[in-house]
């Protein structure tokens, strides 16, 4: 067998995660998980990466079709949305964040007023208990209640049944878990890095550990057996050795030959599966993207909220989007050799108008960077 080289590799990443569009449930089966983040730029970050993924998809379409479907909101790797069957082979979560003495009693008054009334808002519940505020880590001031919510959620013994405007609302747990963590630990945590592995894939071996270690924040349990599943997962994926590095995806997945990219352009959210490890973004892509959000003003090279922006195969720029007066802006930045063309120009024109219909706007334009 010929040895895959970077293109190859960058083929199939591309190929397995733009897949053809398809229902929400299906396309977050696959997927196997979805980040979130709460930053609108100019949707959140989870709807932004179903846009390309699910047919006719509209920006708060998992947030209203999230209580009919087969998923949680979890801590995998990251917060997020991931289907029902993972997130119970992560609980019951121990060793990390453990409830105090004080934290027990309340939460057994909690979890019994859930269950009287079936689901419960934050706010009705700073409401009727009462618990006062604490100081957060920011210095500011927590609702205790909100935050042993939090709590709760984590350890399992609630879950979010749904959201009104954007704030979880809990109910209690839909039952125990599928697997047995406490007869079958070695098996739900080599599923959890298949996971990983199906969401990121192909992955360079210094990812692919990162990422076990992230998933410890989301099985702090697993954590003395954190380097074996590494281990045992190296041995059953399929690798190669591109370039001076090891390269991990799933066994039953071969690597294709060709990929014809096709003309769409794609502007992808910071934290689509495309684009979320940045070693590996700059393996294939030869530049280095930075997620700007959080980085003072005067020192951002991109923008508050870049968007990559995927055209025939090559990240080659970014975008930043914004709504004003009821209308989609967008401004197109490129990078290296790339050079704004007429095929570029037609394919900016689909995605952003495409943009523009996701967030139910009418109007849309774009304009391209001054270098």
């Amino acid at each position: 067998m010929t040895s895959p080289t970077l293109h190859d590799l960058r083929a199939y990443a591309l190929g397995r995660s733009l897949f053809q569009p398809t229902t929400l449930g299906r396309a977050i089966s696959r997927l196997g998980f979805v980040q979130a983040d709460p930053i609108r730029a100019p949707a959140r970050a989870q709807d932004l990466t179903l846009r390309h993924r699910v047919n006719n998809y509209r920006a708060g379409g998992l947030e209203k079709h999230y209580p009919q479907l087969p998923i949680e909101e979890d801590f995998f790797v990251n917060y997020g949305f991931l289907p029902r069957s993972t997130q119970s082979m992560m609980h019951p979560r121990t060793a990390h964040q453990p409830l105090t003495a004080q934290e027990e009693k309340q939460a057994h008054a909690l979890i019994e007023f859930v269950r009287q009334h079936g689901t419960l808002h934050p706010r009705d519940a700073a409401t009727h208990f009462a618990h006062g505020t604490a100081t957060n880590w920011f210095g500011g001031h927590t609702n205790v209640t909100t935050k042993l919510l939090d709590k709760l959620h984590y350890h399992g013994h609630l879950r979010v049944a749904r959201r009104d405007a954007g704030t979880r609302v809990y109910a209690v747990p839909h039952g125990a878990p599928v697997v047995n963590l406490a007869t079958d630990s070695q098996a739900a945590l080599d599923a959890l890095m298949d996971v990983i592995v199906n969401t990121y894939a192909p992955l360079p071996a210094a990812s692919l550990g990162q990422l076990t270690t992230y998933l410890m924040r989301g099985v702090p349990q697993h954590k003395p057996r954190r380097n074996a599943a590494l281990q045992r997962a190296k041995m059953r994926l399929a690798h190669a050795r591109v370039e001076g590095l090891d390269w991990y995806w799933p066994a039953q997945e071969k690597l294709p030959k060709s990929q014809d990219h096709g003309d769409q352009a794609y502007l992808l959210t910071p934290f689509d599966p495309v684009v979320w490890d940045r070693r590996r973004f700059t393996l294939f892509w030869g530049w280095e993207y930075r997620f700007e959000a959080y980085t003072p003003a005067a020192k951002r090279k991109f923008g508050y909220y870049a968007l990559p922006l995927l055209w025939r195969g090559e990240v080659i720029g970014w975008g930043n989007a914004a709504v004003a007066h009821e209308a989609l802006q967008v401004g197109i930045g490129l990078v290296g050799r790339h050079r704004m063309s007429h095929d570029l120009r037609r394919a900016l024109d689909a995605e952003v108008g495409s943009m523009a219909e996701f967030l139910g706007l009418g109007c849309s334009s774009w304009s391209l960077l001054v270098p």
